[in-house]
């Protein structure tokens, strides 16, 4: 664009010198022309060389006005490009949602032969049986009050896990953990679909797994660097040993927690709960203490027996 300008400016200039020569020898009188038509020629030149300046002037304007606003275009391009690279170094979660995790939690929930419950009666009679328990609020956990008290339950081993994990996440640091969701309904995970199209579905091998009660999410919003990272290593340990499979949800921030129906059995076979270091300095991480004789993992809870 500024080649472009040049080159306008570059034409008027030429095409303005033209007739300013050719008004001067107009104005001229060599040959003893009147000087009555002299006068008027010079005069018409004159207005002619003025309206050639003006167009030339409004041309390089115009030429100005595009540069500026190619200019403008291409740094508000810069600046998204930079803007949604920064925002996915920002965004690099350890568990990202995948259509293979999805398959891996359904064919969990096949495994243990679960149905997908489809109503308010039928999540009724599953809480009435025995078959889903509640998630109590109280030290350690709270839920977010959108939450719907009829969907404030889980699978039992659900519920362990839940329990584990929110005592160990208080014993570091001191805070709750919060429960966004839990079960649902087929009709409701419906609904959720029309006004979240990040939603799972609610049929197929892709079906969401909060139908069956075996999920929870977690409030990830609002925790720090640290917090994430804990929460993070926590589940990577679980999921290594086969008993849940994670995922950092970016548009709604929550870990999502399928719970493997294995955990309550390897969670009777275990006196504690392996987590991060919990050190008297928190802001000494284990690695940098060689002298100490502490695990970088330490014992959280103690849930059965060996």
């Amino acid at each position: 664009m500024g080649t472009q300008v040049t080159v306008c400016v570059r034409l008027g200039l030429d095409h303005l010198t033209a007739w300013l020569r050719i008004a001067a020898t107009h104005g001229e009188n060599p040959r003893g022309r009147l000087a009555g038509n002299a006068t008027v020629q010079r005069k018409f030149f004159l207005r002619l060389a003025k309206f050639q300046f003006a167009t030339f002037l409004l041309l390089a304007l115009v030429c100005g006005g595009l540069s500026g606003n190619a200019f403008a275009v291409h740094h508000a391009t810069v600046q998204r490009a930079h803007h949604r690279h920064f925002r996915w170094l920002r965004w690099n979660p350890m568990f990202r949602p995948s259509h293979e995790s999805l398959l891996i939690q359904n064919a969990e929930i096949n495994r243990l032969e679960l149905p997908r419950i489809q109503d308010e009666t039928e999540l009724e009679a599953l809480k009435a049986d025995g078959s889903l328990l509640e998630i109590r609020s109280g030290e350690t956990l709270r839920f977010d009050p959108r939450l719907d008290p009829s969907r404030r339950f889980c699978r039992p081993w659900t519920l362990d896990f839940v329990d584990d994990l929110s005592q160990a996440y208080y014993n570091r640091f001191h805070q709750q953990i919060q429960v966004n969701s839990a079960v649902r309904t087929v009709k409701v995970q419906k609904k959720l679909r029309r006004h979240n199209r990040n939603a799972a579905p609610a049929d197929g091998d892709t079906a969401s797994s909060h139908l069956a009660g075996v999920t929870v999410d977690l409030q990830r919003r609002g925790m720090s660097k640290d917090q994430v990272h804990w929460m993070e290593h926590y589940l990577f340990y679980m999921k290594a040993l086969g008993l849940v499979e994670p995922e950092e949800e970016r548009h709604q921030w929550v870990f999502h927690i399928m719970v493997s129906g294995l955990y309550s059995d390897w969670r009777d076979t275990q006196n504690i709960i392996p987590v991060e270091h919990l050190d008297e300095h928190p802001d000494q991480h284990p690695d940098q203490n060689p002298d100490s004789d502490r695990p970088a993992t330490q014992v959280a809870l103690g849930g059965g027996t060996n």
